[in-house]
């Protein structure tokens, strides 16, 4: 499905698109091919204005093979930045390799309805500024009108930034493969379900808390509203917000390794027992430094660093009270470490 996924991201990082600018033609553009390819797919799309945007949000829904009123949600912003004078942000990380991942699930999902919970495949509008965090964001415009009841919805699961290896050829596949999970514990079992899924070759989900960086997509809205969420990420690079964002620097063997966990996932959220999943407000700060010390030890052999920020890691997970969280001011000590390892991995 590799070169599926090339041809799905070359199409929404072509010329023509310039970059999909929500607002701009371009935009309507790429909402009028996410319509196509949705009912190639054997989907009907449905359109959500975002009209302080002049934007629109896409849907296409897929019924559980068992009759129910629960939906999981799943997706990906795909705006950009557009064009200014002869620069194009092309934006292939950001966002389209996620709408690529988003679509190959739709694939799957269609062939196999998944049983238990409804599906909403989302693709939001006007995520990149100016409208982040504003009641112009397609994702806020959903929360504050949303196409099904948000209380009937289980999880939400967001996708930004999925498309590139993490580090530098030089550090080990482990730290390459991985990709970050974060937010499940914002929601009654949810974490345990995310540990359970079954692993798939090329991919290395790593668990974290979402407060361990700055809520930069889509989820925010969810979480904002106390709708359980997961956003999974591989971190910013050195192409982030970049014209050089472009197709050929993707890791689509990768990419093909997430829309297959995914779709695990999404099954499994899908089949949860429990009638209906309650969100929580409390952080994990274990998963995340578990996770941080995983990649540390991977990183040992390649640098002499690595070692030394263990040891700080192994203090903080000293201080975690039984439910995995430190103080405040240890939390930022995490977040601080996990921006220096995001920092020094984002050079390719």
């Amino acid at each position: 499905m590799s070169e599926r996924l090339r041809q799905w991201v070359g199409q929404l990082c072509s010329p023509e698109t310039r970059g999909r600018k929500a607002g701009s033609i371009q935009g309507r553009q790429v909402r009028l091919w996410l319509q196509s390819e949705l009912k190639s797919l054997g989907l009907e799309a449905e359109l959500q204005d975002v009209p302080k945007a002049s934007g629109a949000n896409v849907f296409a829904k897929v019924s559980s093979a068992t009759p129910s009123d629960r939906w999981v949600l799943v997706g990906a912003h795909y705006d950009h930045l557009g064009g200014h004078g002869d620069e194009i942000f092309w934006g292939a990380d950001d966002n389209a390799a996620a709408v690529a991942i988003t679509l190959q699930l739709a694939e799957a999902l269609k062939r196999e309805p998944p049983r238990g919970r409804n599906v909403l495949l989302t693709f939001w509008d006007a995520e990149e500024p100016p409208h982040f965090a504003q009641q112009s964001m397609g994702s806020m415009c959903f929360t504050a009108e949303p196409l099904v009841p948000l209380t009937s919805i289980d999880l939400m699961v967001c996708m930004d930034l999925v498309g590139h290896a993490v580090g530098p050829s030089l550090v080990p596949r482990e730290v390459r493969d991985s990709m970050f999970v974060l937010g499940a514990e914002r929601s009654e079992g949810t974490g345990a379900l995310v540990d359970a899924l079954p692993q798939v070759p090329g991919v290395v989900p790593r668990r974290a808390d979402a407060e361990v960086i700055p809520p930069l997509s889509d989820h925010y809205s969810f979480w904002q509203k106390k709708v359980p969420f997961i956003f999974l990420t591989c971190g910013r690079w050195e192409h982030y917000h970049r014209p050089s964002d472009t197709p050929e620097k993707l890791d689509y063997p990768k990419m093909d390794a997430i829309a297959r966990w995914l779709e695990s996932l999404i099954r499994a959220a899908c089949a949860r027992p429990e009638p209906q999943v309650r969100f929580v407000d409390r952080r994990d700060d274990r998963s995340t430094l578990n996770s941080l010390d995983a990649l540390l030890k991977a990183l040992e052999a390649v640098s002499p660093l690595a070692g030394l920020a263990r040891e700080q890691v192994a203090s903080l997970l000293e201080d975690c009270d039984p439910s995995g969280a430190v103080t405040e001011a240890r939390a930022a000590e995490i977040r601080a470490l996990a921006d220096q390892i995001e920092t020094s991995l984002s050079s390719t």
